[in-house]
């Protein structure tokens, strides 16, 4: 199944833009890097935040995108563990002219953090509502996914 929602693309563009300035932008993507994800999760969340122009046209596959949002919940679970507790320290120190900046990307952090985690959870939801009542008394797609049975505390923060 293809999705082609306006909404959906809006949600995802939001979330890529966001992903980029907040998150992975140029004072926290070194820390980022050194998260234990494996490359197929990075590789999904890559997809997700940085490829849309390869899907805006022909849409998304549901199944795809149910798995570029397990990654990013899985993302969003090890970066609020591993690295949101710690991020000032694993940074170098900046005493030049953008040190205010990279003080502000650090203490905004982990607000940014859970307005990406807030986003993927939304895209979430409307995705398992389309997928609901275009199952029409079928099994939905998202429920032969296993990857999705956690996602709920992953985003949340349970």
């Amino acid at each position: 199944m293809l999705v082609k929602d306006a909404h959906i693309i809006r949600l995802v563009e939001r979330i890529g833009d966001h992903y980029r300035k907040n998150i992975s932008n140029r004072f926290v993507r070194p820390a980022l890097l050194t998260l234990s994800l494996e490359k197929q999760t990075w590789d999904q969340i890559e997809t997700l935040t940085e490829k849309l122009e390869t899907y805006r046209y022909h849409g998304f596959h549901v199944d795809e995108l149910y798995r570029q949002i397990a990654a990013a919940a899985r993302f969003v679970s090890v970066t609020r563990r591993d690295l949101a507790p710690t991020l000032r320290n694993r940074l170098p120190a900046d005493p030049g002219p953008e040190r205010i900046l990279r003080d502000m990307a650090v203490n905004n952090f982990s607000s940014n953090l859970q307005v990406f985690a807030d986003l993927v959870n939304e895209l979430f939801i409307c995705l398992v509502e389309m997928d609901r009542g275009s199952a029409k008394g079928g099994r939905p797609i998202y429920m032969s996914i296993p990857e999705l049975n956690d996602i709920g505390p992953m985003l949340v923060g349970s």
